[in-house]
């Protein structure tokens, strides 16, 4: 959850850390700090609980010298609260070794007292401070070879980490480790860098290497070197990062999500572009796998929050146009339990980052028991992907605000095409079916351009009135009954108030008793045009719940006339065919979570308690 950066190179360190944790800040703010080893060879640090802004007004107060060697942290708390004395950078060795962590040790607390028994003392609370000790102590068994030190040191640890570590008796030399925790390198010109994400350093590098499980790297101006745990040297394959330092800027906007809902359009086109050849669904990123898809006889879809609401739209789209049974999982629920997976099952992980514990512990161990893997994933580099059998990205470019949006778009947009490849594959899917398909998804774009141009306005003003709810339900049912989740998600996220998602269905089966005068309920409206009978069986929820007071917020497409007499606001969205109505439907409800939220003071961005990628479990 914490971002991290690493820095060795001519220029003023200082500088680059802290810019580099500007753009980190969205995977924690409860702290933040860096250390640098000065140009004379001595090691500074200041830390400071509070937002990355405390930080720089104690480095304005009291600033450290210039050095160009350093590393820098911005903590989402787990052992220990969010304090000065538990925020990173953690010093040992007499204060001449500093260490940063992502993760959790495991098994900290039995070495903790290992240590004390051997004398050493502790500041703080955190298991990060316990690996800085044991790093100083194994620094003095190796002779003052860092990285004999370093491996000494992970091979002790157990659970999740990345760390990053230098000594002032090594300037110009940083060292990092990784298992099950994120860690990129930055390749310059006679400078490297090391961050959690491509973000840390794409301001002055797009060229980057992603090291693999139980690796450690060490850093200096001259070069990078890659070995495994037991000191064996790795090589590593370089990639060019797709997008610039603009991309993850705010450019001008209020805040980072208003300007991520303002990207959903080009988010969904720039994950179709380049995917549609002759009238057909072809990801290039799956050829050579068509043996591999026909003969699939059933598809897990894991991912956790709103990566899992994408996966239960995508549920209705693989059965639907490729004819495979899909099962839609908790990542969290299905690795703690004897799932029945083999050779014949697709597991289908999705994740923004590719770095989310939970997922990449699922498809861990979905890969043990046999089963194939796919990852849908937004980054570059990412371990997900690279544990993965195959990947499918999506293109939305980075997403720096805390409450996903234009990731969400993209990743259902990215469940359609894989469902419509495979459907073709599998000769499940008609020529006219796909050619339709592929009509409507790429009029998505200009239908989510005409909701922003036309009613974000009127959105924004409804929950501007609406400051004062303190609870807010969402129905819907077939695709609409996701998207009812997703809204009260995004709106508990945002605004802190309660919010519940149900199934239109399940109404009558419970929540209907927390139906009140004056409780504000969204209903996801189907099309009238749709054969089935679902939108009159959401015409009657509603009615059901208007004769008990409720005040019904109809999201529904234009033209549908039918919903006018029993709604109190209706939000319009363009026409669509049944499955593709959730990427259009969504986009009224992160508005109005964001407009609710911006309307009580709240930032928006960095909503309390949450970190953007959750590399934790």
């Amino acid at each position: 959850m914490c971002g991290i950066v690493g820095y060795v190179g001519p220029r003023e360190s200082q500088d680059i850390l802290l810019s580099g944790l500007a753009r980190l800040e969205y995977r924690g703010y409860d702290s933040a700090g860096i250390a640098v080893i000065d140009r004379d060879g001595a090691l500074g640090m200041r830390k400071k609980a509070g937002k990355l802004a405390r930080l720089r007004e104690t480095l304005e107060e009291t600033p450290l010298a210039a050095g160009t060697t350093g590393i820098g942290h911005t903590r989402w708390a787990t052992h220990g609260g969010p304090t000065d004395e538990n925020a990173h950078p953690h010093l040992a060795d007499d204060d001449k070794l500093a260490v940063i962590h992502n993760g959790i040790i495991e098994n900290f607390s039995a070495l903790r007292a290992e240590l004390q028994a051997e004398g050493y003392s502790f500041r703080s609370q955190t298991d990060t401070e316990v690996a800085a000790v044991l790093l100083g102590r194994e620094y003095r068994v190796a002779g003052g070879d860092l990285q004999a030190a370093f491996r000494a040191v992970v091979a002790r640890l157990e659970g999740a980490f990345t760390l990053l570590a230098m000594h002032e008796d090594h300037p110009g030399l940083v060292v990092g480790a990784r298992r099950n925790s994120p860690l990129v390198i930055g390749l310059g010109e006679g400078e490297n860098f090391l961050g959690s994400d491509v973000a840390a350093f794409v301001e002055h590098t797009r060229r980057a290497l992603a090291i693999g499980q139980d690796q450690i790297v060490a850093i200096t101006p001259e070069g990078v070197t890659v070995t495994d745990f037991d000191g064996n040297v790795v090589e590593v394959e370089a990639f060019e990062v797709s997008w610039d330092a603009a991309a993850a800027d705010k450019g001008g906007w209020s805040s980072f999500m208003a300007k991520e809902v303002a990207e959903e359009p080009d988010a969904v086109a720039k994950t179709v572009l380049g995917r549609v050849h002759d009238g057909q669904i072809v990801i290039p990123e799956l050829d050579g796998m068509d043996e591999l898809f026909q003969g699939v006889s059933r598809v897990i879809v894991l991912a956790c929050g709103t990566a899992y609401y994408a996966g239960l739209v995508g549920k209705y789209a693989l059965e639907q146009w490729a004819r495979i049974p899909v099962d839609v999982e908790l990542a969290h629920e299905f690795r703690y339990r004897d799932a029945i997976v083999g050779p014949d099952t697709l597991v289908v992980s999705i994740s923004q980052s590719g770095e989310t514990m939970d997922t990449l512990m699922a498809v861990k161990e979905a890969a043990r028991l046999g089963a194939k893997t796919l990852s849908i994933c937004n980054t570059q580099g990412a371990t997900i992907p690279r544990e993965s059998d195959a990947i499918v990205y999506t293109h939305a470019g980075p997403e720096v605000a805390v409450a996903s949006t234009k990731a969400f778009v993209a990743q259902i947009t990215a469940l359609y095409l894989l469902a419509l490849h495979v459907g073709r594959v599998r000769g499940a899917l008609s020529a006219e079916v796909g050619v339709e398909a592929i009509e409507e998804l790429e009029a998505l774009p200009e239908k989510i351009q005409w909701i922003l141009d036309n009613e974000q306005g009127r959105i924004e003003q409804l929950a501007h009135w609406m400051t004062d709810t303190r609870s807010v339900l969402f129905l819907g049912r077939h695709v609409g009954f996701p998207i009812a989740l997703e809204g009260a998600l995004k709106l508990k996220e945002l605004s802190y108030i309660h919010a519940e998602g149900f199934a239109a269905g399940e109404l009558k089966h419970g929540p209907i008793a927390l139906i009140e005068p004056g409780q504000p309920v969204f209903v996801m409206v189907p099309s009238p045009r749709d054969g089935a009978t679902l939108h009159s069986k959401v015409i009657s929820n509603i009615e059901e719940i208007r004769a008990r007071g409720a005040r019904v917020i109809a999201v529904a497409e234009e033209g549908d006339a039918a919903v006018l007499p029993f709604a109190d606001e209706v939000l319009r969205v363009p026409l669509a065919a049944p499955l593709f109505e959730p990427v259009l439907s969504v986009v009224p409800l992160h508005i109005f979570a964001m407009g609710l939220a911006t309307a009580k003071g709240l930032d928006v961005d960095q909503p309390r308690n949450l970190a953007k990628s959750v590399t934790v479990e």
